[in-house]
């Protein structure tokens, strides 16, 4: 698998970033990846392991290590060492449903089990899948894959974020008709609306859209199930439905009441709206600078403003990066856990996923602005100070420590700090009700939709869940694992058994 000794030969090396100063002046895509014998020495690091766990997805001690899309990863990187890329393609292809999704968001499960990872530097998977899918949309491998037959049987999927797309993938593939609902005006879910441009630029998506419309795919646009159409007309018109909605139900803050206090909004809420003003002005603005962009009014601006992040997650680094290319005056990060260390503790080894310090790009681009770092460890927001208007101003923030599970504020250590934008990146409490409640089926304690132990299918006979709806939050890939076994099972429910591949 790759060149035997390749790990001891070369250096594990990434793809360049462009320097702080100049991509914060745009909102497009800031890695640059290398050339390709360069990234054919990347794939030859993967050495004859004989386990390899970068494919397992273990859980160990309650979290996941490995691909939780089972991608053949030594076949895809020794396909790639030997210039075999059409092949690398194909194995890849086998599991995966959208390499150029997974390879620009994905926080590489798979390199944190990688067992060059365990003493050194593990293998560039992730860039390595990256430049697979991309070179195959270059060279024209990506073609449209039409069923030569199709089943007579129909498919409506609720929702167009990755599990959606992975289900409706894989049904059409298998040659039902599919038809995918998205109530927003662009095809793409959270992946279209929740992730900013200069981490997943929106074009990647409008070309997968563009390729399963020719693949027969039908999508309808600006529809809300359970509103614009009803859940009764849906389950006349298909032989089986999937909802794949997300988990959008967002967690707010004691006594931050966005309908209340001007300038609080839900991180989400806040990333769409640039997102949406780059969009929808893209003729005129989606490749130019942020200069440009500001001149607008139709999105919420963070310019000349105190920004305050709640949530350290992705969508929080996210925010940060936003605000950052608004011109924000000053950003701070709040988060209530300790901060992780910075290496590996002795009760966390190798193969378990790394609970180490992440410095993403959003909190580079604070550093290298701002000269520190934004995150403030174990505080929250107290209290809220507004003008007459009743416009934030400041927020009062304190310290916080947790007995029995539960947080306490620190007596003492409160203090104020300024405050105009203050985004809540806390999470999601479950999928929002009307469209499970339309379809009549269950919900779990969770808030998500109740599904059987270990399957798909919801409390209604034809009626399945995938993805965030029925998982919680969680990340792109398992998302798109979902809808893939989603897919797995809803066929099977079609035609009585199925050959579709979960993985």
């Amino acid at each position: 698998m790759g060149k035997i000794t390749g790990f001891l030969e070369y250096n594990r090396e990434n793809n360049t970033d462009i320097p702080v100063e100049e991509r914060i002046k745009n909102f497009k895509e800031f890695h640059v990846p290398l050339n390709d014998d360069r990234r054919r020495e990347q794939a030859a690091r993967c050495m004859d392991c004989g386990v390899p766990f970068c494919q397992s997805a273990m859980k160990l001690k309650g979290m996941v290590t490995g691909c939780p899309l089972h991608n053949l990863i030594p076949e895809t990187n020794d396909a790639l060492y030997r210039g075999h890329t059409e092949h690398a393609l194909q194995r890849l292809l086998k599991t995966a449903s959208f390499p150029e999704f997974t390879g620009r968001v994905c926080p590489a499960l798979c390199e944190k089990a990688c067992i060059n990872g365990e003493y050194g530097d593990p293998v560039s998977i992730h860039d390595n899948e990256l430049y697979i899918i991309e070179h195959a949309f270059a060279n024209g491998y990506m073609t449209p894959r039409t069923p030569r037959v199709r089943s007579g049987k129909k498919v409506a999927v609720i929702g167009s974020g990755p599990s959606g797309l992975a289900a409706a993938d894989l049904l059409n593939r298998r040659g039902h008709e599919v038809c995918v609902y998205e109530r927003d005006d662009r095809i793409g879910g959270l992946l279209m609306y929740g992730i900013p441009n200069m981490k997943l630029d929106k074009a990647v998506i409008e070309r997968r859209i563009e390729l399963m419309q020719e693949e027969g795919v039908t999508f309808i646009t600006g529809t809300n199930v359970g509103s614009d159409i009803t859940a009764e007309e849906i389950t006349s018109l298909y032989d089986a439905v999937i909802l794949c909605c997300g988990a959008k139900q967002a967690r707010s803050l004691q006594g931050a009441d966005p309908d209340r206090i001007g300038d609080i909004y839900y991180a989400v809420d806040f990333l769409k709206s640039t997102t949406s003003s780059l969009l929808g002005r893209q003729d005129k603005i989606r490749d130019r600078s942020v200069d440009d962009f500001m001149k607008g009014r139709d999105f919420i601006s963070a310019a000349n403003k105190n920004v305050v992040v709640v949530g350290g997650g992705d969508t929080g680094n996210d925010c940060i990066g936003t605000v950052i290319r608004h011109g924000c005056k000053s950003v701070t990060a709040l988060e209530m856990m300790p901060a992780p260390p910075v290496t590996r503790a002795e009760d966390n080894p190798w193969p378990q996923w790394p609970k180490v310090l992440k410095t993403d790009y959003g909190h580079e681009e604070a550093i290298a602005l701002f000269g520190h770092d934004p995150r403030i460890y174990e505080t929250t927001v107290k209290e809220y100070v507004t003008d007459k208007k009743d416009n934030l101003k400041s927020i009062v923030i304190s310290g916080v420590t947790f007995k029995d599970r539960k947080m306490e504020l620190v007596p003492g250590t409160e203090r104020e700090i300024p405050c105009e934008l203050l985004l809540i990146a806390a999470g999601f409490t479950g999928c929002e009700k009307y469209t499970p409640e339309a379809f009549g089926v269950e919900l779990g304690d969770r808030g998500t939709v109740k599904t059987a132990e270990g399957g798909y299918a919801t409390s209604k006979a034809g009626i399945f869940a995938a993805g965030d709806m029925r998982r919680g939050q969680s990340l792109v890939v398992w998302a798109i694992s979902e809808g893939r076994a989603c897919a797995a099972e809803a066929d099977r429910y079609l035609m009585g058994y199925t050959n579709l591949r979960e993985w």
